[in-house]
Formats: C-alpha cells, structure tokens, sequence
C-alpha cells in the first residue's frame, strides 16, 4: 500500500522534528568533554562520508555546476557549520531544552527572510503580528537581562538564537539548489561543510590532545549518523516536495520535544517563564503561518 504524497510528507516532518529535537539533549553530553567546534567537525565528516557513500552506492555523482556548489557552500555554512558551533557553545552553559526552545525563532526568520529574497512569502498584518509575538516569547524566555546586556546566559541564549537564524538562512538557499537526488545534495553540502570545520577544529581545538571517552565517541557518532546524516536526507527529499516555509513547520514540534527529552534523559527542569515563552513563540508561529478564510 503506497500512502498518498501529502500524507508521507507529513509523517517525514515529524521523524525529522523527532531526530532534530534529539540532538540537543545528545549534544549537551557531548559538549562536556569535546570543545564544540571538534564535535561539530567530527559529526559532519561523519555524515559527509556516510552520504557520500550511499550517493556512490546509488551510482550518482555530484553535479559540477557552479551555482550548484555556491549554493552548497551557503546551506553548509549556514545549515551545518555554523549553527552547529554555535548550539554546543550555548549548551555548555543552558539546558538542551532552552536550547530546543530557542529553535522556534527558525519559521519566523524564515518568513522574514523569503519575503525579502524570494518573494515567495509575501508578509502581511498577521504574519507581522506573528513575527511580533514569537519574538516577544524570545524576550520573555532570555529575561530582562537580554535587554541590558548583561549575563554569560543571556549570551549563550543569544548564540543559540543565532544558530536558529542561521538554519533558516540555509533552508532560503536550499530552495534554489538544483532538484537533483536528495543524497547529491546532501553529499555536496556536507563535504562543504567538513572542510570548513576540519580546520577550525585542528586550529583552535588540536583535537589529538582531547582525553575522549565512550560518551563523547557515542554522541559524536549519533549526531553524525541521525541528525546530521539521515535527517539531511529527509531535509532535501522535504525541500524538494513541499518547500522551505513546509520544513520550517517541523518548530511546532521541536521545542515541545526538546524540553521532553531534556527532561527525561537529563533530569532538566522546566521552569514556568520557559513554558509561557514557549506558549508565546508557539503561538506567534501559528499566527505568522495562519492562512484567511475564504467567503463565498
């Protein structure tokens, strides 16, 4: 029995948001014991080569256009790289489901960021007032802090915040890239960003000197293999079929998932200023992507 397409997608972006929201939770064991940027670095070349190998299994090559590979240089940058670094940055000093939380500000960027760009999503007054309320959540989540400046916390939250602007950056220039098979794509953009973090990581980090063990190897290896290499598949395969505003809907539930997880794996507790901001994020991301009703 084959389910209908719309159907399938659906299901996809809910094992998307699953393997995603897990991340967090994973990353913050790893970011004890392995500076953020080598964790990024291993995670990636991980999933680099795992891709990389499936792609060669299936036959396929990647493509040598070079809008292509410009496009693969953004998406990895700012949909690997980057993010990554700075999410276990944040998390060595928050909880995984702040950090979690802190991801719904991903549909709202979106939003902004293909109206600009694209014009694919024109803003208008209730995507206006959604934008309006998700960030009122933000500043509700960071406290008045945020506003004077002050606090490593708030820094940290912030860093997070930009991780989620950073994803929402990627998924505007994955709309572009060449439609070819998801693993291509995938492959392309993760070789990208290995070699843009391999380096920092012998750079700063001399990662022959870390004392790592069976935790930090396992949450390397489950971040490379889950959320890093499967879920790139199942990114580009959603990118292609539904769009960047579709994969940017996978926020509902990761927040919710994320504070779960943090608080059943790692003993997190959920303080009540995190859950009206989650509620008010939440809520500013159902009114941003409402659709009018029509009359007559």
């Amino acid at each position: 029995m084959r389910l209908p397409a719309n159907f399938l997608t659906v299901l996809l972006l809910i094992a998307l948001a699953s393997i995603w929201s897990s991340s967090f939770s994973v990353i913050k064991i790893g970011v004890q014991t392995v500076p953020p940027i080598t964790l990024s670095a291993f995670r990636i070349g991980l999933a680099a080569v795992v891709l990389y190998g499936y792609m060669r299994m299936k036959g396929l090559l990647i493509p040598r256009n070079r809008k292509f590979w410009k496009l693969a240089f953004v998406v990895g940058l700012f949909g690997n790289g980057l993010p990554f670094a700075l999410i276990g940055w944040g998390e060595q000093t928050i909880d995984s489901g702040l950090a979690a939380i802190l991801m719904a500000v991903m549909p709202l960027s979106t939003l902004l960021l293909l109206h600009i760009f694209t014009g694919d999503e024109r803003l208008t007054a209730p995507k206006l007032t959604g934008i309006g309320t998700g960030f009122l959540g933000v500043v509700v989540l960071v406290g008045p802090e945020a506003l004077k400046g002050l606090g490593g916390d708030v820094i940290a939250q912030l860093a997070v915040a930009g991780g989620a602007v950073c994803y929402a950056v990627a998924s505007t220039a994955a709309t572009h890239m060449p439609r070819v098979h998801p693993a291509q794509r995938g492959a392309a953009v993760l070789l990208v960003a290995a070699a843009q973090m391999i380096p920092l990581s012998l750079w700063f980090d001399a990662p022959w000197t870390l004392s790592l063990d069976a935790t930090s190897i396992a949450s390397g290896v489950y971040l490379g293999l889950f959320p890093t290499a499967l879920a790139t598949i199942i990114y580009f395969y959603l990118i292609s079929a539904r769009g960047a505003t579709f994969i940017a809907l996978n926020n509902y539930v990761i927040p919710g998932l994320g504070v779960i997880w943090g608080w059943l794996f790692l003993g997190e507790i959920v303080s009540l200023q995190a859950l009206g901001a989650l509620a008010l994020i939440l809520l500013g991301i159902a009114i941003a992507s409402s659709r009018p009703l029509r009359t007559g």
